[in-house]
């Protein structure tokens, strides 16, 4: 049996450490890194899905740790560790500056201390009282599935996530802050079948920093949304194979340039030599009607923050301006090893993984034309209204499923059909998004990358794209 005496935390969250921080960070400096960061976390998280009309999993879960992360020229070393005292987070700086075989105790530079405390966490404190309770969401979503207990529905379901997270970073360039961060998502997904035939549908929704949006979530809306589009999709025919137009549309149709184009934007691409826009800052590599946008910025939206992961405030990142790169998304290491400075964008999906540049709001903004120009612009086309599951190649390749398609036809929408896949690699298809439309919006979503999965927001108008490979049967 453990003791009770046994300490595991020094750290108070909610509390100032600042002793304590610069205790561990003149620690690190004495062993000779040139830069030392600590970022601990506290987190309390739940998961509950419903299927058919039950609930059948709740999945609470809390965790607490600590990420330190110590620089000595351009390499860097990273130690996580759930043991918050002192002892412990002293054994990880050491066992840091190890991995680095650090025999140079010389810095560059002294450490005189960390700065007084940023809190962004002071107007957040009551958020974990304020959202919805298990009873809440687990009615809501039974209610959710009882409305998709339809004719030719076999399967259906709904899902309630919540990451609640509180964090403390400080780093021995001075910066010393807490938040408090809050993001639910929930989703719908059925499946119809009908003898031969069988489709699916789904639609995800999600916030952050908005403890009441799961109570104010139109989930009748969206359970009539799923339904129509499986229902409009069980008896399409196949797609044909081949080179074509397509009008993409917005929302979730962002997550092709998220993935295709937005990743190869990312510093981590550059010093890993694997993005084909490394050398094009200031140089024309998308049609001229693109601007596309990362920014942590835009009130309520799934990949927004207060502060980044190493402690700096996220700011509105211009990447594309009329087809020209602008920018790259960088954090601290992109901005030592590549030139590029930071932007905010340092992040990881929890104190087990150091930070790494990442996307948060990534979208192409809207242009000047309606869904409707796009679409009578084509005679013979493909309407992707809704983008499933893909891949994406190192260096921008990508294929991804049509989950809701329909044929143009002389300027009209047609026909709808399945097993639509759009294949292409990115430095070729932006030049040929010749149309932005009037409609952005955002759609939230996961991505995963060197520094675990992250909530991100996707998005465009819809688009048109002159010709890409559509493939079928």
């Amino acid at each position: 049996m453990l003791s009770s005496k046994i300490k595991y935390c020094d750290v108070e969250f909610g509390k100032c450490n600042k002793d304590l921080l610069e205790e561990v960070i003149s620690y690190g400096i004495s062993l000779g890194a040139d830069f030392v960061e600590i970022f601990l976390e506290n987190t309390e998280n739940s998961n509950i899905i419903a299927e058919d009309d039950c609930i059948t999993s709740v999945s609470p879960s809390f965790g607490k740790g600590g990420g330190i992360r110590i620089f000595k020229d351009k390499r860097d070393g990273f130690v996580c560790t759930n043991d918050l005292t002192k002892k412990g987070l002293m054994r990880s700086v050491s066992q840091a500056i190890e991995m680095l075989d650090i025999s140079d105790k010389k810095n560059k530079e002294l450490f005189r201390g960390i700065n007084e405390l940023k809190d962004y966490s002071a107007s957040k404190k009551n958020w974990i009282e304020e959202i919805p309770t298990i009873n809440e969401i687990s009615e809501k979503l039974i209610q959710s599935t009882s409305l998709l207990n339809k004719n030719k529905i076999i399967v259906r379901k709904g899902s309630y996530s919540r990451n609640w997270q509180e964090v403390i970073i400080a780093s021995s360039d001075g910066t010393y802050a807490t938040d408090i961060r809050l993001h639910q998502t929930v989703g719908l997904n059925v499946i119809a079948s009908d003898a031969q035939h069988r489709s699916n549908g789904s639609r995800r929704f999600g916030s952050s920093g908005m403890p009441n949006e799961f109570r104010f979530w139109d989930h009748e809306k969206a359970a009539n949304e799923v339904y129509e589009s499986s229902m409009n999709m069980l008896y399409a025919d196949y797609v044909e194979a081949g080179q074509m137009p397509v009008v993409l549309a917005n929302k979730f149709g962002g997550v092709i340039f998220h993935e295709a184009c937005g990743h190869l934007l990312e510093t981590t691409q550059i010093e890993r030599g694997t993005t084909p826009f490394k050398d094009k800052l200031h140089q024309k590599i998308a049609h001229e009607s693109v601007t596309a946008i990362d920014e942590g910025i835009s009130t309520g939206s799934f990949g927004s923050l207060s502060v980044d992961d190493e402690g700096m405030e996220p700011e509105k990142s211009i990447l594309i301006k009329d087809g020209v790169l602008k920018k790259f998304i960088s954090d601290r290491a992109g901005e030592l090893r590549t030139g590029h400075k930071r932007t905010g964008s340092g992040r990881r999906q929890n104190y087990s993984f150091a930070a790494a540049s990442r996307m948060r709001n990534t979208y192409i903004a809207k242009g000047e034309y309606s869904k409707e120009e796009l679409i009578n612009s084509i005679s013979d086309g493909l309407y992707c209204k809704s983008m499933g599951g893909g891949s994406v190649g190192a260096t921008g390749q990508f294929n991804f499923a049509v989950e809701e398609g329909y044929i143009i036809k002389n300027g009209k929408l047609t026909k709808p059909v399945k097993g639509a896949t759009l294949i292409g690699e990115a430095k070729e298809v932006m030049p040929k998004i010749s149309m932005c439309g009037n409609d952005l919006e955002l759609a939230p979503g996961f991505c995963g990358s060197i520094s675990g999965s992250v909530n991100v927001t996707v998005g465009q108008p819809h688009i048109k794209v002159d010709s890409i490979t559509v493939g079928g049967r």
